[in-house]
């Protein structure tokens, strides 16, 4: 499969910025990921993600670090982090940017060790692809997770993207799906992937879910705009 992310971000990370990454979903025609904003900087981030750096404790998975943005403010205010993500180019990139702990694997290849905390972040659930599949990633996260471990995660919900009624509720067609499975597909440099999901989960249905899988759920702070910042602990 064509690494379309990392290629992008090791591009920018080599001072080969030209473009941007160009994404294609089944809710929106095309959109944008600004390559610059994925080299942020703490004081550059969304206050969701500030909040969930300040709230890792001990040893700290970074589970699909992307550019490393994260993983690097941890390393630099001296917390144990280890970056992990499936793109060979991303994790290049974070070795190139000095992040000392790096990991090319997917997750769900991950055997251990363990950690303390585990971080998901720029709607990191979303790698779960589908509703049905939560009850395998969360059994498998546990295998990951020290006693009194916790998840950090951020995501979004998508209900604001449907039409709205005069009565102000939301028109959601009836797929038999979970509206917040979408597909999406990327684009860089003439080069496009192969489509894929993406979950976007909105609050209530992530507690179901973890509280399903043996997890307590807490909600820790609202976004601006359907956005919400989560934690995850074992009963």
């Amino acid at each position: 499969m064509i690494d379309i992310f990392g290629n992008a971000v090791l591009d920018y990370q080599k001072g080969n910025y030209s473009e941007d990454i160009i994404t294609f979903s089944s809710l929106d025609e095309e959109d944008k990921i600004p390559l610059p904003y994925l080299f942020r900087d703490y004081k550059e981030m969304p206050e969701l993600e500030q909040k969930a750096l300040d709230l890792c404790k001990g040893s700290v998975l970074d589970i699909g670090c992307g550019a490393g943005s994260h993983s690097l403010y941890l390393q630099e205010t001296n917390r144990d982090v280890t970056a992990l993500d499936h793109s060979k180019g991303a994790i290049e990139t974070c070795t190139l940017r000095g992040i000392n702990k790096v990991v090319h694997s997917d997750i769900h290849d991950l055997k251990g060790p363990k950690f303390d905390t585990l971080l998901l972040l720029m709607n990191g659930i979303g790698i779960v692809g589908r509703l049905g599949n939560m009850s395998r990633f969360l059994d498998h996260l546990k295998t990951l997770l020290k006693p009194g471990g916790q998840i950090l995660l951020d995501s979004s919900d998508i209900i604001y993207m449907f039409d709205e009624d005069e009565d102000g509720g939301r028109w959601v067609p009836d797929t038999g799906s979970y509206y917040g499975e979408v597909e999406f597909s990327m684009k860089y440099k003439n080069q496009e992937s192969e489509p894929f999901f993406w979950l976007y989960l909105d609050y209530k249905t992530l507690k179901m879910a973890a509280e399903a899988n043996g997890f307590n759920c807490q909600l820790v702070r609202k976004g601006d705009h359907y956005d919400y910042l989560a934690k995850l602990w074992l009963k």
